[in-house]
């Protein structure tokens, strides 16, 4: 059966910090195979490392022992490394090296920089630089873990059911445009923020051109890249509120009814956020240290529904892929076309 809208998503977190395992997110996800091809899964866990959760973690994805060993003599110069080890993985061919690494930035190197933004180069620098290596994650207290198959044979490669969090993002990948690969999987991350996808995006090449013009290198060649790389722009750096991001991404009609003052603001972001704006079709799921949220396009040509359960809120492209885990729910809607839904964590 082929699903003419794509890609799987799916998010759990609990909002008061508990931590969980995998199984929930790992059954929503195989509920929705049929959305899947075998060419991509991951999972993004916040609340991952909670022993070294003053740390930046990255997740790396290695082509061959000369790429890991020119990434570690980078790391080595850039940050004091606290802890390295590979990612327990089970045996599978083609498989790349992935190893983790806990790190702190000496505050020697913070000369005209502030620390995230130091980090943000110094992942730049490794993904575009140094041929074969790609950072999956480098948030602090969460990682990303991500390959081909699908979604449940990703979560047995990396032995997901060893791990617990307060939140859990999972996608399975149905590739269009693009082949899939290891690097090129979901979810996307940077720093804290991570992104899963479902649908197109067919302004890739003016969003790509928009993000150069501020310093960012989109080095895959696949259209969600853009996604996580505009969402750390208007997030953290130009320190957007999220319904404003929201308004850049999927800016909604003029005909909807608008006071003077709401006309004048998307005219205004519209001029300076041209580049920004996202065309096609699409859906997305985006973590972050506070939580996370969910944003169709603004006409909802990808399916999204959010629901809650006591402290649990939920975001998937199913209500079938959260019902078997869950049944019911206290509340359950349609996310609505252009308008985040969003689910914040109660303890930080």
């Amino acid at each position: 059966m082929i699903i003419q809208s794509g890609c799987s998503t799916a998010g759990i977190l609990d909002r008061s910090g508990k931590r969980f395992g995998s199984e929930e997110i790992v059954s929503a996800m195989k509920v929705m195979n049929e959305r899947n091809n075998g060419l991509g899964g991951g999972f993004a866990v916040y609340g991952l490392y909670p022993d070294n959760k003053n740390d930046y973690a990255f997740h790396i994805l290695y082509n061959s022992e000369l790429a890991r060993d020119q990434t570690e003599i980078f790391l080595e110069k850039m940050f004091k490394v606290v802890g390295h080890d590979k990612i327990p993985c089970e045996e599978k061919f083609g498989a790349p090296l992935i190893e983790r690494y806990f790190l702190k930035v000496p505050k020697k190197n913070l000369v005209n920089i502030d620390e995230e933004s130091y980090v943000v180069h110094c992942v730049d620098r490794i993904n575009s630089e140094i041929l074969g290596t790609f950072v999956m994650s480098s948030g602090k207290n969460m990682g990303i873990f991500k390959g081909l198959g699908y979604p449940g044979e990703v979560a047995e490669f990396y032995k997901l059911d060893q791990y617990k969090g307060h939140m859990w993002i999972g996608h399975g990948r149905f590739p269009t445009n693009t082949p899939g690969s290891w690097f090129g999987a979901h979810p996307f991350g940077l720093l804290d923020l991570s992104v899963v996808h479902n649908g197109e995006v067919s302004s890739y090449g003016a969003n790509k051109r928009f993000l150069e013009s501020f310093g960012y290198h989109c080095s895959l060649k696949t259209d969600t890249e853009v996604f996580i790389y505009l969402l750390d722009l208007l997030l953290r750096r130009h320190k957007l509120p999220l319904k404003t991001a929201c308004n850049v991404l999927a800016p909604p009609f003029w005909s909807l009814p608008k006071s003077p003052e709401e006309k004048k603001e998307l005219e205004i972001i519209r001029r300076i956020y041209a580049g920004a704006i996202v065309n096609g079709p699409f859906s997305i799921i985006v973590g972050h240290k506070g939580g996370m949220f969910g944003l169709n396009d603004r006409i909802k040509l990808r399916p999204m529904v959010a629901a809650e359960k006591d402290n649990l809120f939920f975001i998937a492209s199913e209500e079938s892929a959260l019902k078997k885990s869950y049944g019911s729910f206290d509340r359950l809607w349609a996310a609505e076309a252009g308008n985040p839904v969003e689910g914040d964590l109660d303890v930080q």
